[in-house]
């Protein structure tokens, strides 16, 4: 099996790959869709969107051409979405839910995440995600962006419990507490925005970690989340980029530059807080 094809297994029993490609800020287009074809045929099986970035009906169309190409199945993918704020509630959930389906051409989606933790909206939008796991037309069911004290509430109402939590984490936002919490909950949690958007790869610490294993710093930092345990989706349109961050399973950091990595923390962050965020 190709290395980038490794999977950690979520609570439901479901498998999800380690390494996937984001799409945040890729618009419709030629670039989107020959990304996502691009990232498939290297052997990539996961892919994340989401309603908001408005590229659900691209990323079906890279799906279609990419599966086609490298001759494999629908089901042999991973496929991601998630509902935006706007439409959090049962019903309102629900029908978003179909709209990405109807977008993406896809059938089901591998794992649906709610995006923000709105407060007072979210229990109602698990209930659909819920209702939504039980009729089959989604494998697994998660959220995003949620702080501990969110996945608490959610717990106490919640049937089924999140499987997946997707976050901000990188190396100046390591996130410990909150790994800890997930991992003693059986939620695994995943990194978008895993390279802090480019803006820590110049750091001598990272550099020079990459010069010992002959690596750049973007795969020193990819390589230290999934030892970390946390699922990662760097995003790229670039077919050389997309290869090299996928160039991370024939390496393993010491733990002596795992902790290096570790003491970068500044608990800094590039995107909103998910208790400041405006809704």
């Amino acid at each position: 099996m190709n290395m980038l094809q490794s999977t950690t297994q979520l609570s439901n029993g479901i498998q999800m790959p380690l390494l996937g490609l984001g799409v945040f800020k890729v618009e419709e287009g030629p670039e989107l869709v020959h990304a996502v074809n691009t990232a498939i045929k290297h052997g990539y099986r996961s892919i994340d969107t989401a309603a908001i970035y408005g590229n659900e009906e691209g990323v079906g169309r890279g799906i279609r051409e990419g599966t086609q190409e490298a001759g494999i199945n629908r089901s042999d993918l991973f496929i991601t979405s998630k509902v935006w704020n706007d439409d959090l509630g049962y019903e309102e959930t629900l029908a978003a839910f179909e709209q990405s389906l109807e977008k993406s051409g896809l059938d089901y989606l591998d794992l649906y995440l709610i995006h923000w933790p709105v407060e007072g909206r979210y229990i109602d939008a698990w209930k659909a995600l819920e209702k939504l796991y039980k009729d089959g037309k989604i494998k697994a069911v998660g959220v995003s962006n949620f702080q501990i004290h969110h996945l608490k509430t959610l717990l106490m109402e919640a049937v089924i419990k999140p499987m997946v939590n997707q976050v901000e984490l990188h190396p100046r936002l390591t996130q410990k507490t909150l790994l800890a919490f997930c991992e003693k909950n059986n939620i695994q949690l995943e990194a978008w925005s895993p390279l802090m958007q480019g803006e820590i790869l110049g750091h001598p610490v990272l550099q020079e970690i990459g010069e010992k294993y002959t690596k750049t710093a973007a795969q020193v930092i990819l390589r230290w989340h999934l030892q970390n345990q946390i699922v990662v989706i760097p995003k790229s349109t670039k077919e050389k980029r997309i290869i090299e961050n996928a160039s991370v399973f024939d390496f393993e950091l010491t733990e002596p530059d795992m902790r290096k990595i570790d003491g970068l923390n500044q608990d800094h962050r590039v995107g909103p807080d998910p208790d400041d965020f405006d809704f």
